[in-house]
């Protein structure tokens, strides 16, 4: 889930941006571990499994460096690690685009993408037949009241030759989308992953909308593994070796999701084991997509999507290719 970022605070964020970033200055191959900090984008669930099964199988400390994995904060992570407050952490190119799109851009930058393709989509249950986006006239929506979400919702209708105005929404931040669906709203934007598996567990049927297979600019990285500039700029080896251990935790949730996921559980035992297996096994296939490796991010569909976004009057300035995302740092 996503929370919504006000300008004025991306703008004070990039101003107070602490430029030592709070990173140890001891570098790999010093005999110390170097102390960062991940910050996630909401509570644990399996698009950050890679992240605790290098923290568990040791590949961290084989990189030199120990990691404190961390909630984030009302205000999110990317202010957070805008901020120095972490050297690392969770977001999403959705809602990092205003970010971006300002005088004051926010000193971000994504160096890894956790899932290649855009898993997200619109769920609902199979008795209100909406399966596809003009269907969705009449119907309630859990909204986050954010610009680009409710941008891409207007287009996806009016594509299919829908009336946006028409969509009841309803603002709302769903924490059991098989309950509210079962109750309060007839649609949710969710992560297949997580929250569409959930409802396979519950036994729950349902139509699934994916943005990803309605226009190809929707395929856009979400989410993904953020930096701050200063901090790679200033410690670029240990930015690679913090996402070597990340990527080898990764490829090891690829190759082994069973194992995986019970890794994954020990880190976080109140989450639903049978749950996290389904997610697991669904994700094992995902997390690498197409791409020849984990995590690199297509610059296309990066400058794509949010040349989408400026061409359809979601933000007001264009974002100059090649800008947010670096491969660098994977190499």
């Amino acid at each position: 889930m996503k929370k919504k970022i006000s300008m004025l605070l991306l703008s004070a964020a990039a101003a107070l941006c602490l430029t030592a970033c709070g990173a140890a200055s001891k570098e790999p191959g010093s005999g110390e571990l170097t102390k960062l900090t991940f910050v996630l984008d909401w509570t644990p669930n399996t698009n950050h499994t890679g992240v605790y099964v290098a923290q568990a199988e040791g590949y961290f400390k084989e990189a030199g460096v120990e990691v404190d994995i961390i909630q984030p904060p009302e205000d999110g992570a990317a202010l957070l690690v805008a901020g120095g407050g972490a050297q690392f952490g969770v977001d999403f190119q959705d809602s990092l685009a205003p970010a971006f799109a300002g005088d004051n851009p926010l000193p971000v930058t994504a160096v890894a993408g956790i899932i290649q393709h855009n898993t997200s989509g619109l769920i609902s249950l199979k008795e209100q037949e909406i399966d596809s986006p003009k269907k969705m006239e009449g119907h309630t929506y859990a909204t986050w009241n954010l610009d680009t979400e409710q941008a891409i919702l207007k287009y996806v209708m009016e594509q299919d030759g829908g009336d946006f105005s028409k969509l009841d929404m309803i603002p709302s931040t769903v924490t059991d989308v098989v309950t509210a669906l079962e109750t309060d709203v007839d649609l949710i934007w969710i992560y297949y992953a997580w929250d569409g598996v959930a409802a396979q567990v519950k036994g729950l049927e349902t139509n699934y909308i994916s943005l990803a297979d309605l226009d190809e600019a929707l395929d856009y990285y979400s989410p993904v593994i953020i930096a701050n500039n200063d901090f790679l700029k200033q410690h670029p080896d240990q930015a690679k070796a913090f996402l070597t251990a990340v990527k080898k935790g990764y490829e090891f949730a690829i190759e082994n999701p069973q194992e995986a996921a019970e890794i994954f559980c020990e880190a976080v035992p109140e989450l639903d084991p049978e749950m996290v297996q389904k997610s697991q096994e669904w994700l094992a296939n995902q997390y690498q997509g197409d791409a020849v490796s984990w995590g690199v991010i297509d610059g296309s569909r990066w400058d794509g999507f949010y040349q989408w976004l400026f061409d359809n009057d979601v933000i007001d300035q264009e974002i100059p290719k090649g800008t947010g995302y670096s491969n660098e740092y994977l190499e």
